[in-house]
């Protein structure tokens, strides 16, 4: 699979590139854990069909230690064992958040859970990274970012 298009080759890519990971650094200076931020950027980019991010994701949460049983389980998270309840309460906003052209809104329900498990400043973390995540994907889906290739700490500054 060849990328369409290599973003950072163009005058924009780099300074758009740029303004992402820097709102990205909110997120992850936030007090959301980390470990809940990757399993989050894992499931929307499986939603997605998103290889890049995948690989990227998969292979930092990896090298930061998260459990391989955990990281094969993301896709089927309600069916697994390994999640916290704070864990599954992000996924399903996750899922509902990357789906809203399928579902039309975040329930009340899916929200009054992550609420219960999160305060604002991390519920507002959580929200960015969901958004933020879906970002990345629909960048990297659209120019058919391949995935495969990514080292830990190759994108971090």
């Amino acid at each position: 699979m060849a990328a369409r298009l290599n973003p950072l080759g163009t005058d924009i890519g780099p300074r758009l590139v740029k303004h992402l990971i820097a709102t990205n650094k909110a997120v992850t200076d936030s007090p959301l854990p980390r470990a809940t931020q990757e399993l989050v950027k894992i499931r929307a980019s499986q939603i997605n069909g998103c290889g890049g991010c995948l690989d990227m994701h998969t292979k930092e949460a990896a090298h930061a230690g998260e459990a391989p049983v955990r990281l094969n389980l993301v896709a089927a998270w309600r069916d697994a064992t390994v999640f916290t309840d704070a864990e599954r309460a992000a996924l399903e906003l996750t899922e509902q958040g990357t789906r809203l052209a399928d579902t039309g809104d975040v329930t009340d329900e899916v929200w009054e859970n992550a609420a219960r498990h999160y305060d604002e400043e991390q519920l507002t973390a959580l929200v960015a990274q969901i958004a933020l995540i879906n970002a990345f994907n629909r960048l990297n889906v659209i120019l058919r970012q391949p995935g495969g290739e990514y080292q830990p700490g190759q994108l971090h500054a």
